[in-house]
């Protein structure tokens, strides 16, 4: 369920869903956004780290966290010769 942060700030603690988070970012001129520090802090997203885009016309956008690209990385490209 998606809640935006508006009215996600709006909810007592306590009707708040475990692990759901909203926030916003704005698109600055160079098509670039910042992920607010919260989220950076949340998720572990350090300057330099790279993160994947999935997007989907009907659905939107989506950022999956960096330890579903280190899975989909493995399942791809396998790891480690021996």
């Amino acid at each position: 369920m998606f809640i935006p942060e508006d009215l996600m700030a709006g909810l007592p603690e306590d009707r708040r869903p475990e692990g759901k988070f909203a926030w916003t970012a704005t698109v600055g001129e160079k098509g670039q956004i910042v992920i607010p520090k919260q989220a950076r802090e949340i998720f572990g997203i350090k300057p330099g780290d790279v993160l994947l885009l999935l997007g989907d016309k009907d659905r939107g956008i989506a950022i999956p966290p960096k330890a579903q690209l280190d899975q989909m990385h493995l399942m791809m490209f396998g790891g480690p010769e021996e």
